[in-house]
């Protein structure tokens, strides 16, 4: 029977490393991996609790910081001078200008125009040089690089300076900064009546400029007038007899007569042409369609019937009737006399021809001489009209000239008005820098925002597991049980024994109460584990991990305490032969065991060992550590495990980590069920995650994970709900 067990599991294990091969490498196995769940808001309500000191100290810091800074920073006062831009007030007195304003494009191009030149040097520079200003007043300090500029050359920039347009307006407010009230208040009113002073200028520069340019283009405009008037007037006195400006009524009326006897010709002659061009090819047909073939027209009459005749006397008679021989003669005579003629129709043809083509070029030669006295007439009239045309534009083009002048000289002297100071600048009363409340106000806000930041991300950045319920999410097991933190095992194992028919942990009396919360956890887990499946007895589990220091072993051994202590025979096997553990929890020797087994020396019954105090306990300890013997743990605990779970009720093994060592793998096949112990705040997710998916992988059942060292700084509803209220509960003096 053990033998068909022991091959059945190799078979399993074969498979299972098989299809594992096989099988894409997918950290989830056969399954996608599920997605990372979406962490509640119950959650970071948590992290704020378990940092809320953290948090609160940092805000109180900064904020104390800052106000320590603020009342040391010298006060900073404001002041600001209100400009008005009329944009319906016009830009002159006269010309164009009267009609038109500022704003008679894109107003706000314009508006943000006159910014840029209040901050520029020209406007700037006077103040500067008034009040003996910092020209780089608020710059950054450090030490500059030489330059070849002298620092009187260089642009004035006034830090301190902020030019604004409040929106929807047509203001402009100029506001200065000093810790001089008087100071900022007189500097933004010298800013604003410099830049009125500025426009100003720039429009008087603009007007003098223009004017200098006019005007050295009026004489050579009015040089140029004189001599198209006087070419004009030559004009005038060459043709004193002809109006070029008007047609010559003859000519033209000759040229119309002639165009259209030429055009009547040249049909005439191209009609005359195709006769004679027929006539000459020896088509009978044309000769006969021309004018002069009447006589023609008989003959042809008279040939037909002569043909007519003859072909009827031939049909009777031979060639030597007198009969046929006559009309053999008139049909000759008829046709030399048609001869004829053609001959003469067609010299009648080509006579006619030669005329209508002489009388076409007789009209052609008329009409182009007429078109060319009518041309040689039409252009002096046109020379005359393009030097009336000069001479009209040259004079217009100096009087228009001449009224810019006088226009420019009399807005130049006009000083607009729709650049005003409407709102002049006053001393402030309170400072505006440090703004005490708006520093505090904003120290808390960044101070609170940055501490909250720094601790969501220190806890997005764990990877541990400390949800249960993340937990079963990721890895799609259930979280059967989780055992709390016992303060006096911290760092050593636990001495397990029995007293008083409970559960009995070695340790300080500080740990007295942990000491019960794990006892009842591990009731619930007992429990949990028996009740897993209905259908299918459970008698052997195994008890594993992701990785070392997690707490497997001490979990093995007080399970497998609460399952004796209900009178249960349960046998604890320790399968990690690199690292054993068990032995310690119940200070039993561990001289032989488990590894002497698997290699054939003793058999297993001789070495199990009874704890004292706790008859239904039996233990296997590991034994020795021997390669040989890990090696051939998978077919020797098969057969083990046949028999020891026909003896014994419960069968617990304790195995290594699985990730890292082979062992795990061949036990994983031949028990019914594994759990897996991941160490609260500690195991990484992803690792648990592969030893479900490596499990589930090999086919094996598993049970459900459990995690241990379970604490309120992990995760405060899960913690407090199952132990401080229930811890509470158990050493109440009132309970039953």
């Amino acid at each position: 029977m053990s033998q068909m067990n022991s091959e059945r599991s190799l078979a399993v294990l074969s498979e299972a490393v098989r299809a594992a091969s096989l099988a894409p490498p997918q950290p989830a196995g056969w399954e996608p991996e599920p997605p990372e769940p979406v962490l509640p808001l119950s959650h970071y309500l948590w992290i704020l609790r378990r940092h809320g000191w953290r948090i609160a100290a940092f805000v109180v810091a900064v904020m104390a910081a800052t106000l320590v800074v603020s009342l040391r920073i010298e006060p900073v006062y404001e002041s600001t001078a209100t400009v008005d831009i009329d944009r319906q007030s016009p830009l002159g007195v006269v010309g164009q200008e009267a009609t038109h304003s500022l704003f008679s494009q894109d107003s706000d191009q314009f508006l943000a125009t006159q910014i840029r030149l209040i901050q520029s040097d020209s406007v700037l520079r006077p103040v500067a040089e008034k009040f003996k200003l910092n020209r780089r007043a608020g710059g950054r300090g450090g030490t500059a690089k030489a330059s070849p500029v002298e620092p009187e050359e260089a642009p004035v920039v006034l830090n301190n300076l902020k030019v604004t347009r409040p929106p929807k307006t047509y203001l402009l407010r100029i506001s200065y900064r000093s810790t001089d009230p008087r100071l900022a208040a007189d500097v933004a009113n010298a800013i604003a009546r410099s830049y009125l002073e500025h426009t100003y200028n720039i429009r008087i520069r603009s007007s003098q400029s223009m004017t200098a340019f006019m005007e050295s283009q009026l004489a050579e405009l009015k040089a140029k007038m004189e001599r198209s008037s006087r070419a004009l007037s030559e004009f005038e006195r060459e043709l004193n007899v002809i109006n070029p400006e008007e047609k010559t009524s003859i000519l033209s009326a000759r040229l119309l007569q002639l165009n259209s006897e030429f055009t009547s010709a040249q049909a005439d002659r191209v009609r005359k042409e195709a006769a004679f061009e027929s006539v000459r090819g020896g088509a009978l047909e044309a000769a006969a369609g021309s004018d002069q073939a009447q006589d023609l027209r008989a003959l042809i009459a008279r040939r037909n019937q002569a043909r007519e005749r003859f072909a009827e006397i031939k049909a009777h008679y031979g060639a030597n009737h007198p009969e046929y021989r006559k009309a053999a003669a008139q049909l000759a005579e008829v046709e030399s006399l048609l001869g004829e003629a053609r001959r003469k129709i067609a010299e009648r043809v080509e006579i006619e021809y030669r005329e209508a083509l002489n009388r076409e070029q007789m009209l052609r030669q008329a009409l182009n001489q007429t078109k060319a006295e009518f041309d040689r007439l039409n252009a002096r009239s046109f020379e005359y009209q393009t030097l009336k045309r000069e001479a009209d534009s040259d004079k217009a083009l100096y009087e228009e000239l001449v009224r810019k002048i006088r226009e420019a000289g009399i807005n130049a002297s006009f000083q607009s008005s729709n650049i005003r100071i409407a709102d002049p600048a006053r001393p402030s009363l309170e400072p505006v820098s440090p703004n005490l409340p708006l520093n505090l106000a904003v120290a808390f806000l960044l101070a609170t925002v940055l501490a909250i930041s720094v601790a969501v991300v220190s806890d997005a950045l764990d990877s541990s597991v400390r949800d249960p319920e993340q937990l079963r999410r990721m890895t799609n097991a259930e979280v059967i049980g989780t055992l709390p933190e016992v303060k006096g095992w911290r760092g050593r194992f636990s001495l397990v024994r029995a007293g008083e028919g409970a559960l009995v942990a070695a340790g300080s009396e500080e740990a007295a109460h942990s000491v019960t919360l794990y006892e009842e956890a591990i009731r619930t887990l007992r429990n949990s584990v028996l009740l897993t499946d209905f259908d299918r007895t459970i008698r052997s589990i195994l008890v594993t991990s992701a990785a070392p220091s997690e707490g497997k072993s001490t979990a093995a051994a007080h399970l497998a305490v609460a399952h004796a202590l209900q009178n249960q025979k349960t046998l604890l096997i320790d399968a990690d032969l690199r690292r054993p553990s068990v032995h310690r929890c119940f200070n039993i020797p561990a001289a032989a065991g488990l590894s002497d087994v698997l290699v054939g020396e003793r058999p297993w019954r001789e070495l199990v060992c009874q704890p004292e105090g706790l008859p239904n306990l039996s233990i296997l300890p590991a034994g020795p550590p021997s390669r040989r013997a890990s090696d051939l743990i998978g077919r020797g605990i098969a057969a083990l495990l046949d028999e020891a779970t026909r003896d014994y009720d419960w069968v617990i093994v304790d195995a290594p980590p699985l990730l890292g060592f082979a062992e795990p793998l061949q036990l994983a096949t031949v028990v019914d069920g594994v759990l897996v112990v991941a160490r609260a705040g500690q195991t990484d997710r992803k690792a648990v995650a592969s030893v479900v998916s490596t499990l589930r992988r090999l086919r094996a059942n598993v049970i459900g994970i459990v995690m241990n060292q379970v604490h309120h700084r992990l995760g405060g509803g899960y913690y407090y709900y199952s132990y401080r209220r229930y811890g509470k509960y158990y050493h109440s003096p009132k309970a039953a």
